[in-house]
């Protein structure tokens, strides 16, 4: 239905945050935050990777994937596609497909031997990788698997996260000082206008969302979780 599509990123970014909602990857629960592993207590919640089961959702977002990183990058700027373990490798081989290029995956520790200790798959000298995951929020994730290929060889000037959260001034400085250009799909802020257009919450609720994506970890503070974010 998507395919070889251009659509405008907004047009983007509403139907997969549409999507979201449909299979039930989104939570909202502002009454009984959710504790993520930062320690920060948030009252959404989102798995990205239910995306694998449902094909139809998933060929639209790769579709869109791809319209993003052509529109945004370039058609000729990449050698091969990075996963990072696990969630990653997944839409890293839809990815690879829709643009014809190689796939590697990039593994959370070295396996303790050989020079591509944490790379499975062949990266050449010099290759211009891009970085996928499922989902970003301060970066620190995808730039242990950057800080990997960029270690083996290759060169990362890119990422590409399906979903970012898009509330951290923390990402955008890491995203920054490390060179490395992100490229997105949809945020929380596209999410939260669904959930206030299909009045899928009550306004409390919803208000609690919004108050937390305003400032995060002042909502968090609030709620008994951590007040800043690890550095690490």
């Amino acid at each position: 239905m998507f395919s070889n599509a251009f659509t405008d990123k907004s047009t983007m970014a509403a139907l997969m945050a549409k999507m979201l909602w449909e299979i039930k990857a989104v939570h909202f629960r502002a009454d009984q935050p959710y504790k993520l592993a930062s320690g920060m207590m948030s009252p959404v919640y989102i798995d990205c990777r239910k995306l694998i089961s449902y094909p139809r959702i998933r060929s639209a977002v790769m579709d869109f994937a791809a319209a993003t990183i052509m529109s945004e990058a370039g058609f000729e700027q990449f050698d091969c596609i990075a996963g990072g373990e696990t969630a990653g490798i997944p839409f890293a081989a839809f990815l690879s497909e829709r643009l014809s290029l190689p796939m590697i995956y990039v593994r959370k520790a070295p396996k303790g031997h050989g020079r591509n200790a944490q790379i499975e798959g062949e990266m050449k000298e010099g290759a211009r990788v891009l970085v996928i995951e499922d989902l970003t929020t301060a970066g620190g994730s995808m730039f242990k698997f950057i800080d990997a290929i960029r270690a083996a060889g290759g060169i990362v000037d890119h990422g590409m996260a399906l979903f970012y959260y898009g509330i951290f001034a923390e990402a955008e400085a890491r995203f920054s000082s490390g060179k490395v250009a992100l490229h997105h799909i949809a945020t929380w802020r596209e999410v939260l206008k669904v959930a206030r257009d299909q009045a899928l919450f009550d306004d409390a609720t919803l208000n609690s969302v919004e108050a937390f994506l305003d400032s995060p970890l002042a909502w968090s503070a609030a709620h008994g979780g951590v007040s800043e974010l690890p550095t690490a």
